[in-house]
């Protein structure tokens, strides 16, 4: 029988405690995973009780009192606090969403956990590698495709044509969604995942774009676009409300027209 062992450094281990400020009139505890790789040590959960009293409304706020006035060691990402940049995605109180964007009353559970996004590698605390998100992105091509188009007029696009983007071009790529969903788990050095068909498919709509077949060329392959079994967990989980998986139908829809 085969013997199966945990990677080294791979189990989570409790880590410290920080008090709320004596007199805090309405703390609220936050664990935090933590993991620095300079210290070859098994990551870390630490808990920090903050006063929510003089603290702003969302985990970002939370997030950034504690780095600024707790612990500055707290490494995350984030730049815009608008839901527009997708830098500070995480996994708060078990959901992939934007920490700037999610509510602290609207964590589920007595303390709000958070943790990096799910089956990503982490370099460090809250801050996940997007090197192979952006390669997978890079790969569709995200820009319009004309050969018939003259460079020095506008490309124009009638309303209902434009209406038709609606839904896609607002993904603000966090990742959210593909780090959500089982099949980019198991098969994401080359399923392309929810997020990045999404921008494929506001792509292949576009009126203006005449490289419809080459898209639909390279997603046809086993795993670029058929490994989604339609779980639907991208979409859940989508702060902008969008549907990724309509869209991924929507690409399997044309692949069969086009072979009617």
């Amino acid at each position: 029988m085969a013997e199966f062992s945990l990677p080294a450094n791979s189990r989570v281990q409790p880590g410290k405690t920080f008090p709320a400020k004596a007199g805090a009139k309405k703390p609220r505890k936050f664990r935090i995973y933590r993991y620095d790789p300079e210290e070859q040590k098994n990551p870390h959960v630490d808990t920090y009780e903050i006063d929510l009293a003089e603290c702003g409304p969302m985990v970002l706020d939370a997030l950034i009192k504690i780095k600024g006035e707790v612990d500055s060691t707290l490494t995350f990402r984030r730049s815009c606090r608008e839901g527009i940049c997708g830098s500070c995605s995480m996994n708060i109180g078990g959901e992939n969403t934007l920490a700037c964007t999610r509510a602290i009353e609207d964590v589920p559970g007595t303390d709000v956990a958070i943790y990096p996004l799910p089956h990503m590698a982490v370099i460090r605390d809250l801050v996940v590698d997007f090197s192979k998100f952006w390669a997978q992105y890079e790969s569709i091509q995200p820009w319009l495709k004309t050969e018939s188009a003259d460079p020095q007029k506008e490309r124009l696009q009638s309303p209902d044509d434009r209406a038709k983007l609606d839904g896609l071009y607002e993904c603000i790529l966090c990742a959210c969604c593909s780090t959500a969903c089982p099949s980019y788990w198991w098969n994401g050095d080359r399923y392309l995942g929810p997020a990045v068909l999404l921008q494929s498919h506001r792509w292949l709509i576009d009126s203006r774009d005449e490289g419809t077949g080459e898209r639909l060329d390279e997603l046809e392959d086993p795993f670029k676009l058929y490994r989604c079994h339609t779980i639907m967990n991208c979409t859940q989980t989508c702060p902008k409300g969008l549907n990724p998986a309509k869209a991924i139908g929507e690409i399997k829809k044309m692949m069969v027209e086009r072979k009617l």
